[in-house]
């Protein structure tokens, strides 16, 4: 469908998928405003990613958007975007962690390392869809052909060979184990059966964003991957997990609970693998995330259709093993994103059950504001289907100030070890560190001078 009755479009254009991804990026970074949504298909291996209808989606400069103004409230961003689907347009955007505040009764008092936009959704100047080999362009101005010209010539824009960015702060191991124990004191107590409980490390320096987004989905081709940017700020994402997706009736969240490194070699990945499968911790974990998700997609659902579509799936990644579930339901035609956003937002998997009580407890173990870690980035088309990601594994910056932050955390249940916590967060870290050009040695060079130096 074209975003109006008179935008130009090439459509069912055969194309090579990888050639055309790569001219693609190419082409996206003469723009300051994008939205590079990637499945990384073929490469992301066997997941479980029903509904995705897209091999790549790119969404390049901005027509008309829906700002991040305090009083645009979720009723004014839910009229923003059922006026562009009614109009045959697609819309492409995000919401940070901290849109929490705007759906319940919280607040995020923790400092800030970078200020992307709470919200921010718009209708893109120019589409590009691929899916199958076949790419549509969409434009408002201009020719559509022309600007498919332009792709398929686009030059890779020269590299420049920064050094690799210097380490500023991290959480060190002791006070991050003795968060856990605090953490441990409220499980005891029954204030909550889990909470995700995040770490952020910050570097400073120069950054090719587009060049570190190349390399970190290389290492990790997962298929939730996004390539963002407004203005000076940058989100490189290469995200396993979906937040929630619609396709017609049906509605399907897939919360990620278990991590286990990959082994050296068949054998030892395949124990690896079985141990995940058969851990009482990761499911117990799982299975209450499940539990969360169920209950929050009730609140939209049609009676009795939310189903468990499957539990303690264990899905293998380049660099991890994941234990993931499948959660759906239908609903009414009538129902639109944000009042599904409403009731899930934000993700389970991410805050921890109860979810109120998890949430106050995160904003207080937790030095940092989140912001758009643990947020969600995505597309609404116009027919009102939607796919939406959980960002993490993924890396900001700030372009204005060379700031750059990373974060990664994990599910803290009665159970939990904290030194597995820990270490199981380093192995998340591991790719982001990487595309980055910070080795393991200069990781752990960091850490010890911390250590020593208190």
């Amino acid at each position: 469908m074209p975003l109006s009755g008179t935008m130009n479009a090439v459509v069912s254009v055969a194309v090579s998928a990888e050639n055309f991804r790569n001219s693609l990026l190419n082409y996206i970074q003469r723009f300051s405003n994008v939205l590079f949504l990637d499945s990384n298909t073929p490469h992301s291996g066997p997941v479980p990613v029903t509904g995705i209808r897209y091999d790549f989606l790119a969404a390049i400069g901005i027509h008309c958007a829906i700002t991040d103004a305090p009083e645009n409230d979720s009723s004014k961003i839910n009229d923003f975007i059922e006026e562009q689907r009614k109009m045959g347009r697609w819309v492409f955007g995000h919401l940070s962690y901290d849109f929490k505040n705007r759906l319940e009764e919280l607040q995020s008092e923790n400092p800030a390392s970078l200020n992307f936009p709470e919200t921010y959704f718009f209708v893109p100047e120019i589409l590009v869809l691929v899916s199958e080999g076949q790419a549509q362009i969409h434009s408002f101005g201009g020719s559509a052909a022309a600007i498919l010209q332009e792709i398929e010539n686009a030059q890779a824009v020269e590299e420049f060979h920064f050094p690799s960015p210097q380490l500023l702060h991290a959480i060190d191991k002791k006070k991050y184990l003795e968060t856990i124990n605090t953490i441990h004191q409220h499980l005891g107590r029954g204030d909550i059966y889990e909470m995700n409980f995040c770490h952020e490390v910050i570097a400073g320096g120069a950054l090719q964003p587009l060049s570190a987004y190349r390399k970190l989905t290389a290492l990790a081709p997962n298929p939730f991957a996004a390539f963002y940017r407004l203005n000076d700020h940058y989100l490189i994402c290469s995200s396993p997990e979906r937040f929630i997706c619609r396709n017609g009736d049906r509605v399907l969240s897939q919360p990620i609970k278990g991590t286990a490194p990959r082994g050296e070699n068949p054998v030892s990945d395949l124990q690896y693998k079985e141990q995940l499968r058969g851990s009482e911790k990761e499911r117990s974990e799982n299975v209450m995330i499940v539990d969360l998700v169920r209950n929050d997609l009730s609140r939209v659902a049609l009676k009795s259709s939310v189903a468990t579509d499957e539990l303690f799936g264990v899905y293998t990644f380049p660099k991890v093993h994941q234990m993931i579930s499948t959660v759906s339901c239908s609903v009414n035609t009538s129902t639109t994103f944000m009042d599904i956003v409403r009731a899930a937002f934000p993700m389970g998997s991410m805050t921890g059950a109860p979810k109120i009580r998890a949430m106050q407890l995160i904003e207080k173990c937790e030095d940092f504001r989140r912001g758009l870690f643990s947020g969600t980035v995505g597309y609404i088309s116009p027919d009102g289907d939607f796919d939406f990601n959980v960002v993490i594994r993924s890396i900001q910056y700030d372009a204005a100030n060379n700031i750059i932050a990373l974060a990664a955390g994990g599910a803290i249940t009665f159970n939990s070890i904290p030194e597995n916590e820990y270490e199981e967060t380093i192995l998340k870290l591991a790719p982001q560190l990487a595309a980055l050009g910070i080795s393991r040695d200069m990781w752990f060079k960091f850490i010890n001078s911390r250590e020593h130096a208190k």
